[in-house]
């Protein structure tokens, strides 16, 4: 049995929730995010391996038009979206294409090296922004429609309760318990990832500015409510 758990988050916004565990050892979790646009295609986050299930899903959803790599370190999953949906565009940070192994895959946009503004098509339904600042190099992506913040490394809510509710194992975190926005922890530890502080508080206020109450996360559970509060305390010490 399928340890994926597919649900709709918000109108035409699914998740794709399932095991992960860092290092074999701290569940953190992982998770894909599919988005129906207006025009009947598919945006995509990939994060998760293309089983089957998730591939019936998201036929049933409509065309895949775009599958997007969140940051440098979510690319493993990048060319089995690709081989299945090649008229998808895919686009992801430099460092994700730089760390993937298959160099032969041709990638339609780049974060980091497209110039800055450049746009690849989604943006009337879906704002990016890239975070340069930040070690993992990660993308935020709002969708104004169901006012969803969604995001790779950039906050984490854990322990991952629902992406282990198909699952054996247990998704407690040793010794913490929990990872998330209210924890004394989660702010420092998002400065310690900032290799570039001024870039870092003008993308954190980029997203601050944007009008969402929920956030999906790629690590941990689906911030249901009051996600701006989440990310302003997460985001404190470069937004003070």
């Amino acid at each position: 049995m399928s340890e994926t758990v597919i649900r709709e988050v918000a109108n035409n916004v699914w998740t794709f929730s399932r095991p992960f565990a860092r290092f074999g050892l701290i569940p953190f979790g992982g998770r894909s995010t599919a988005i129906k646009m207006r025009n009947g295609g598919v945006w995509l986050l990939a994060s998760t391996p293309l089983e089957q299930e998730t591939k019936s899903k998201l036929d049933e959803l409509g065309p895949i038009q775009y599958i997007i790599g969140a940051d440098a370190v979510h690319h493993l999953y990048l060319s089995d979206y690709k081989r299945t949906y090649p008229n998808a565009k895919l686009i992801a940070p430099k460092e994700a294409i730089e760390r993937h192994d298959n160099k032969s895959l041709v990638f339609d946009g780049v974060w980091g090296t497209d110039p800055e503004g450049t746009e690849y098509g989604f943006e009337d339904e879906i704002k990016a922004c890239f975070f340069s600042g930040f070690k993992n190099k990660d993308v935020a992506f709002f969708h104004p429609e169901s006012k969803i913040l969604i995001e790779a490394d950039l906050l984490f809510n854990l322990p991952p309760t629902e992406q282990y509710s198909k699952s054996t194992s247990s998704p407690k975190l040793p010794l913490f318990g929990s990872f998330n926005s209210s924890s004394w922890l989660h702010p420092r530890f998002l400065w310690s990832l900032g290799v570039d502080k001024d870039a870092m508080r003008r993308d954190a206020k980029t997203v601050a500015g944007w009008d969402f109450e929920k956030i999906i996360p790629c690590h941990g559970d689906v911030i249901e409510k009051d996600g701006k509060k989440a990310w302003l305390e997460a985001y404190k010490f470069y937004l003070d």
